[in-house]
């Protein structure tokens, strides 16, 4: 293979991104970084005056955008979002697979509906966004890449009743590695980033819960949603051809024991 030197680029021109969470934190800055890139980008969540706003935004700065309303918890709408997108953008190659809650509760203290909201938002809806991301891709003939974002919870229980949210999390982990495999014969990448402490609105809330939680990580500090765009990048652009089934820890060994 004649291959560039160094054999890296980050330009997203021609490529369509679907991002869930896209409202607010670590989403919307995926959003944004994609469309910085070149990627035309769906902006996806509950809260369409925030998404319109980010759409609006990021059409400003010369990218383009299309905020979509969508409830990762409603199947139906999991299964007709990609073709919306498709529709207004083009074939979706890119999906980032964004949104989640946390728990919050001692698992014999939860109400079975927010194991119900825990779960589906944080696994079933990935997996059905994905499915639906692939079965288009295969139909089309196309490659695509899925960056699922896990957390460093998925190797790590803390202790502060987020019992589920580590079970979903590790969840999303394998569901990154077996998919991987049943995709790769499509060309069809499935990724995972596992993020630390992040400041992030979700984050926020857990802090008020919890108290200052960097005393006891190794640098005493919470990331900055801006640390995550290299990782994202690598893994929807070309340059990571080879790179399937895995996930990446951005942690700041905050999570290493």
């Amino acid at each position: 293979m004649n291959l560039p030197l160094p054999n890296f680029s980050v330009d997203l021109k021609g490529q369509t991104a679907l991002v869930t969470g896209a409202s607010s934190g670590l989403g919307l800055r995926f959003a944004r970084v994609l469309a910085s890139c070149g990627a035309k980008v769906a902006l996806t969540g509950r809260r369409l005056d925030r998404l319109e706003q980010a759409a609006a935004e990021i059409r400003h700065a010369g990218g383009t955008a299309l905020p979509l309303q969508l409830d990762v918890t409603d199947a139906g709408q999991l299964l007709k979002v990609v073709g919306e997108a498709e529709k207004a953008l083009g074939p979706v190659t890119i999906l980032v697979n964004n949104a989640g809650v946390p728990d919050a509760q001692r698992a014999t203290k939860m109400s079975v509906e927010l194991i119900d909201t825990v779960l589906d938002t944080n696994l079933r809806a990935p997996y059905i966004l994905s499915c639906e991301f692939a079965r288009r891709l295969m139909a089309a003939k196309l490659p695509g890449r899925v960056v699922n974002i896990s957390s460093a919870a998925a190797f790590d229980y803390g202790g502060n009743g987020a019992a589920l949210y580590s079970i979903t999390k590790a969840g999303v982990v394998r569901l990154t590695e077996a998919l991987a495999v049943e995709w790769a014969k499509f060309n069809i990448n499935v990724n995972a980033i596992a993020p630390g402490a992040f400041n992030s609105e979700m984050l926020a809330g857990m802090l008020e819960r919890m108290g200052d939680l960097t005393k006891g990580y190794p640098r005493g500090r919470l990331g900055d949603a801006a640390q995550l765009d290299s990782t994202l990048l690598y893994l929807v652009s070309p340059s990571s051809d080879f790179v399937t089934g895995t996930c990446i820890r951005v942690d700041d060994c905050q999570h290493h024991r």
